[in-house]
């Protein structure tokens, strides 16, 4: 997870939910990743002060890495360099970290998380994630990419579905092989200079790995709970079981319920709010 004091609260709260469903929670290894220029140390004390008996390190992430290579999107909070480390993970953790399980910070989970980190990637994927199909899959790339080609027919021998990039497993060993995060900054250097697409940091990962995951069950990231990018609305889950609730999207629980105006499923995330403030959830 990466690490930062504007989402230390739903990393928390993230992190309280992986411990509670966890049939061997002294076997869960958290690695997160905060910006360098950080505190790092006021980061690991909030940490350590709810959890003293937590598996942890902190990394530090080097911002100006990528912060060359970001366009602008359609929303500033997906333009934080920070958004971009799920990218470099194989060159932040160290090299005997062979396959991690990555989680945004506006998640809990209700399931355990060996399961999910238990995953099959095969003999060749190298990552696993909940695919959506049913997504309108043109849309996250502008007409100019879709005019050309060159660029359009990446997609030709692939059946390219959407995922959300906040709950992936990876196989670090294979993503080193393929030097992956290069193939990725090197969609980015062309963003810069042809705009293909609108959204940060996810279609660059769409480009380089739709239609060669291994598709996960759809209860493992039961996300949009924060609701319209542009009006935070509220929003149901998706049909099916759920082992996890994800709030991507602009609205956040935490904020939402500070300010008495919680969507209903954020009752969900209160449960888990160590670093909460008073709010109704009548209101």
């Amino acid at each position: 997870m990466t690490l930062d004091t504007a989402y230390i609260r739903g990393s928390m709260a993230a992190i309280l939910s992986v411990l509670q469903h966890s049939s061997c929670p002294q076997n869960i290894a958290f690695h997160f990743v905060a910006s360098q220029s950080a505190d790092a140390s006021a980061l690991r004390a909030t940490i350590s002060s709810s959890f003293p008996y937590l598996n942890f390190r902190v990394y530090s992430f080097d911002d100006s890495s990528v912060a060359r290579l970001i366009s602008t999107s359609i929303r500033s909070a997906l333009d934080c360099p920070l958004n971009y480390a799920r990218s470099y993970l194989a060159n932040i953790l160290p090299m005997c970290v062979r396959r991690i399980v990555y989680l945004d910070s506006d998640l809990v989970l209700v399931d355990d998380i060996a399961r999910l980190a238990r995953t099959d990637l095969g003999e060749r994927a190298v990552l696993a994630a909940p695919e959506y199909c049913n997504a309108n899959f043109t849309s996250y790339f502008t007409p100019t990419f879709w005019s050309n080609p060159s660029l359009s027919l990446t997609f030709a021998d692939r059946r390219a579905c959407y995922f959300n990039t906040g709950v992936m497993v990876i196989d670090l060993d294979r993503w080193r092989e393929g030097d992956y995060t290069t193939k990725i900054e090197e969609w980015m250097e062309l963003q810069k200079r042809i705009r293909i697409y609108e959204l940060g940091s996810l279609p660059p990962f769409l480009l380089v790995f739709a239609g060669e995951i291994v598709p996960v069950n759809h209860r493992w990231n039961q996300h949009g709970l924060g609701g319209d990018n542009f009006r935070g609305l509220c929003r149901d889950l998706h049909p099916g079981p759920v082992s996890l609730l994800h709030w991507s999207g602009k609205g956040k629980p935490w904020a939402r319920l500070d300010a008495n105006r919680p969507c209903p499923l954020d009752a969900l995330w209160a449960p888990y709010d160590l670093l909460q403030t008073p709010f109704a959830l009548d209101s």
